[in-house]
């Protein structure tokens, strides 16, 4: 059976493929301990990408590059850190050591808290594109998401260091249409998305593109009619720039959906390699539709062109997942071409909890939710890329993020885990752990 929805105009994760989601040797991270040094020690920080070119090369500015991350002081719990989070950059002249340099943007940022998004250098500009969420006309907390971006400020090294001067001026580009993309009022009563802008450049055509997560509505006959599958609708959406201006965007439809799979396929993004198109999202161990089961992963799928047919990287599209021993070890991956090689960094999320479901967390105090809680980037892995396949080959150190220009050094040849690490039942999704309303964090 094809993995594209046949129904439609885009590609769908099936059920087919998600049912073959398991732990291999070449789709589990090595277990992870805490860096030596922290850039930012009162700080919580978790999603995090790099300041990159149109073509989708890591940025530097004479020498220096630049990482923003979602960041919360180190002192609230670990779930509150989202509803307080807010963009830091961090400078460094080697991809290794990281300076932290402060908050990316004033108090005149859109929304209440900003989530995750990317960061585009375009002749001398930076565009900051994030999620805007919640509402600050209300007195209470919202989840109100809205696609915005931060323009006008530019990257100074007068002084040494890079630091961002200027301010910006903030824009909403894009709000759910209600067509291809859940509204709010629409989205059941799981996690409602529309977050996490990615700036791509089409090397094939040239245009511009912005990726992002959303939901999308379902027909009354998608998973056989079984409303309790609907539910899971997660989406990449696609807006396009007619012009190539990083502020103009239109809605186009989705490039792929995991309609009756999962709920929540979170920071889409884009690697090009020999002419393919290599599509990556992360997602929870909570969030896969009843009858399948999965991790918290980085799930990846190819196609020939943009738009699709994607088909799952190795058979089920699983592509990294955390070991038996430390099931919730690592989230939230970013996928960075580097030569032949694919470069994997995520952050460091409880690699110490062994338990069934991440939301167990949530009967502990919230001093031992902290001490749980790593809040830093994870050691960045090497994969190999071939085709449709792909395997975890060797280990960089925590927080590295080496330029197109940076040689690696060989492959790690006795990387090997025991085989307790691909013990398939921890970490995976039980009935216990699925989630039928908002997460814990």
């Amino acid at each position: 059976m094809s993995d594209s929805n046949t129904e439609s105009q885009w590609s769908r994760w099936s059920r087919e493929a998600a049912d073959r989601i398991e732990r291999t040797e070449g789709t589990v991270a090595p277990p992870a301990g805490l860096p030596e040094t922290e850039p930012a020690p009162d700080y919580h920080v978790w999603d995090t990408w790099p300041l990159r070119t149109r073509n989708g090369e890591i940025a530097t500015i004479d020498g220096w590059q630049v990482l923003i991350s979602l960041t919360a002081p180190a002192d609230v719990t670990p779930g509150e850190r989202h509803d307080i989070a807010e963009h830091r950059y961090f400078v460094s002249r080697d991809g290794s050591e990281w300076t932290d340099c402060g908050p990316v943007f004033g108090d005149d940022a859109l929304g209440t808290r900003q989530w995750a998004g990317s960061a585009l250098y375009d002749d001398g500009e930076c565009y900051f594109y994030y999620t805007a969420a919640g509402d600050a006309d209300s007195d209470d907390l919202t989840y109100t998401q809205r696609l915005a971006v931060g323009h006008g400020a530019s990257i100074d090294t007068d002084g040494g260091k890079p630091t961002i001067e200027g301010s910006c001026t903030h824009e909403i580009l894009l709000e759910p249409d209600g067509e291809w993309y859940e509204t709010q009022a629409q989205s059941g009563e799981m996690t409602y998305t529309f977050r996490d802008p990615w700036f791509f450049e089409d090397p094939e055509t040239g245009r511009t593109h912005l990726l992002f997560e959303s939901n999308t509505p379902t027909a009354s006959d998608d998973c056989g009619g079984q409303s309790d599958q609907q539910a899971f609708n997660g989406c990449v959406g696609l807006a396009v720039s007619p012009t190539g201006d990083p502020l103009d965007w239109e809605f186009r439809p989705p490039i792929f959906d995991s309609v009756c799979v999962n709920q929540e396929i979170e920071r889409p993004h884009l690697v090009h390699r020999e002419g393919r198109y290599y599509l990556f999202v992360s997602s929870h161990v909570d969030t896969f539709a009843p009858g399948l089961s999965g991790y918290d992963a980085l799930y990846g799928f190819v196609a020939d062109s943009l738009r699709g047919d994607y088909q799952p990287l190795n058979d089920s599209g699983l592509v990294l997942t955390n070991p038996a021993s430390a099931p919730f070890q690592a989230y939230s991956w970013l996928a960075i071409a580097h030569g032949d090689e694919l470069l994997v960094s995520g952050f460091l999320n409880y690699p110490d909890f062994d338990g069934v479901a991440i939301g167990e967390l949530g009967s502990l105090s919230g001093e031992e939710q902290r001490q749980r809680f790593a809040g830093t980037l994870t050691p960045t892995l090497r994969l190999v890329l071939e085709a449709d396949q792909t395997w975890v080959r060797g280990s960089l150190g925590h927080w590295e993020f080496p330029h197109s220009e940076q040689r690696l050094g060989n492959f790690d040849e006795d990387l090997s885990l025991p085989s307790t690490e691909f013990d398939p039942q921890p970490g995976l999704t039980q009935t216990e752990s699925r989630r039928e309303d908002g997460p814990f964090w």
